[in-house]
C-alpha cells in the first residue's frame, strides 16, 4: 500500500492539512498572547472558554447535518466561512485597521468551521478508506500534521510579532486553495438520507434521537472513554509537566548547554515533534508484525509509563530516554486507535460517531487542568502516580473492550460480504 494508491479524496485532504497547518500554525499557538496583550490575561481566559464551548456545540450539529445532507456540502459551506473569517481577520491586522474585537469574532466564526467541517472530513476519510488502507492513512495523516505544526510553530515564533499581516495574506491565499479544490476536486462520498424539505421542529428532534443512539452504543461511548483517559497524558506536558518542571527543576548542565525546566519543556516538545515525524516514516514497515490489539494496549502502556517518569523525575537523562519511550508508543497507538474508531461505527452515521470520538481532546483537556489543582494538594509522587493511574486505567479499559470491537468489526464485515 503506498500514497498513489490511495483515493484522490484522501490524498487531497493529506496535502491540503500540510498546508493549511503550516500556515495555521506560524498564528493560532501565537493568538492566546495576542487576546492577552489587547483584553488581558483574564478576559482571555474567559473568551478562549466561549470558543471552546462554541466548537464543541457546532461539532455536535456538523456531525449531524453531514450525515443527513451529505459531506461535501457541510465541508465546502465550513470552509467558505473559514476563508471569510480569515479574510476579515488579515483585514483586521492589516497596517491601516486594526480590531482585537473582529479579530476575536473571526476566531469563532473559524472555531464554527472547524466544528462543522470536522466530523464530515473524518467521516469522508472512513467512506473511502478500506480497514486495510486506514492504519497507513492516520499515520500519514499524523506525520503531516505533526510536522506542519512544528515547522510552523517555528517561523511563527521568528514572524508573529512583527509580519501578523503578512502570515495572515497567506493563510487567506492557502484557504481559498483549500475552498478551490474542496469545491472542484473532493468527490462526494455519501448519499444524503433526505432529500425532502425538513422544519427545523423535525431536525432538532432527529439531532436528539441521532445523539442517543450514539449513546446508546455503550461499546463506543467506553472506547472514546478509554481514548480520552489514554490521550490526556499527553496534555500534561503543557500543563502540570510543564508547570512542575518551571517549579521544581533545578538549573543543569546538559550536552553543551545549561537548562532549567523552561527550556527544558521546550526540548521535550521539539524532541518529540521531531521523534513522531522521524518514526511516523517508518512505523507502517514495522506495525504488521503486531495484532492491532497488541500494539494498542502495548503503545498506551508504554505512553502512560513515560508520561508518569516525567511527571516525577527532574533527571536530564531520564526526561529524554523516557520521551523517546513514550513517543514509540505515540506512533504506534495514534494510527490503530484512529482506525479502530472508524471501524465501529455504522455507515449511516459515521460522522455523528465522528464528532463523540472528536470530544476527546476538550475532555482530555479537562483532565489534564484539573491534575493541575489536584498537584497542589498532593506531592510530586503522588501526583505522578495519579497520572500514570490514569493512562494505565485507559490502556486496561482498551484491553478489556478490544475483542469485543474486533467481534463487531467481524460480524459486520461477515455481514456485508453476504449481502453482496
Amino acid at each position: 500500500m503506498r500514497f498513489r494508491d490511495f483515493h484522490k479524496n484522501i490524498k487531497i485532504r493529506i496535502i491540503e492539512t500540510f498546508t493549511s497547518r503550516f500556515i495555521g500554525g506560524m498564528i493560532f499557538p501565537f493568538m492566546t498572547i495576542y487576546l492577552a496583550q489587547h483584553f488581558g490575561a483574564k478576559t482571555t481566559g474567559l473568551l478562549l472558554l466561549i470558543t471552546i464551548f462554541i466548537g464543541i456545540a457546532n461539532s455536535f450539529l456538523g456531525g449531524y447535518i453531514s450525515d443527513q445532507f451529505g459531506r461535501k456540502k457541510v465541508m465546502l459551506f465550513a470552509e467558505c466561512a473559514r476563508f471569510v473569517a480569515f479574510f476579515m481577520m488579515m483585514i483586521s491586522n492589516s497596517p491601516f485597521f486594526e480590531s482585537a474585537i473582529i479579530t476575536y469574532l473571526m476566531m469563532i466564526v473559524n472555531s464554527i468551521s472547524w466544528g462543522l467541517a470536522g466530523p464530515a472530513n473524518d467521516a469522508m476519510l472512513i467512506d473511502v478508506s478500506t480497514p486495510e488502507q486506514r492504519k497507513l492513512m492516520y499515520s500519514m495523516t499524523y506525520w503531516a500534521n505533526n510536522l506542519s505544526i512544528a515547522i510552523g510553530g517555528i517561523l511563527g515564533a521568528l514572524l508573529f510579532q512583527h509580519y501578523l499581516f503578512e502570515l495572515f495574506v497567506a493563510l487567506c491565499v492557502v484557504e481559498f486553495g483549500v475552498v478551490f479544490l474542496v469545491a472542484f476536486f473532493i468527490e462526494e462520498t455519501y448519499k444524503a438520507l433526505h432529500t425532502d424539505k425538513i422544519v427545523f421542529a423535525k431536525h432538532l428532534h432527529h439531532i436528539f434521537t441521532s445523539y442517543h443512539r450514539v449513546f446508546q452504543d455503550k461499546l463506543f461511548i467506553v472506547f472514546v472513554l478509554a481514548g480520552v483517559l489514554v490521550f490526556s497524558m499527553e496534555l500534561q506536558l503543557t500543563n502540570y509537566i510543564g508547570i512542575r518542571l518551571s517549579e521544581e527543576m533545578p538549573a543543569q548542565r546538559f550536552l553543551f548547554w545549561h537548562v532549567n525546566g523552561l527550556t527544558m519543556l521546550g526540548f521535550l516538545r521539539s524532541e518529540n515533534t521531531i521523534l513522531v515525524a522521524v518514526l511516523m516514516l517508518f512505523i507502517s514497515h514495522f506495525s504488521h508484525l503486531l495484532k492491532d490489539r497488541t500494539a494498542l494496549v502495548g503503545s498506551c502502556a508504554l505512553f502512560s509509563i513515560g508520561y508518569g517518569v516525567l511527571s516525577y523525575t527532574n533527571n536530564i537523562w531520564l526526561l529524554v530516554i523516557f520521551m523517546v519511550v513514550l513517543t514509540i508508543g505515540e506512533v504506534f497507538r495514534v494510527p490503530v486507535e484512529q482506525s479502530y474508531a472508524a471501524s465501529i461505527p455504522p455507515e449511516d452515521a459515521r460522522s455523528i460517531y465522528m464528532a463523540i470520538n472528536g470530544l476527546k481532546y476538550n475532555l482530555a483537556m479537562l483532565i489534564a487542568s484539573l491534575t493541575i489543582t489536584i498537584g497542589t494538594y498532593l506531592s510530586t509522587l503522588a501526583t505522578a502516580v495519579f497520572v500514570t493511574s490514569i493512562g494505565l486505567i485507559g490502556t486496561f479499559i482498551y484491553a478489556l473492550i478490544i475483542p469485543h470491537v474486533d467481534r463487531r468489526i467481524l460480524l459486520r464485515n461477515e455481514g456485508s460480504g453476504a449481502t453482496k
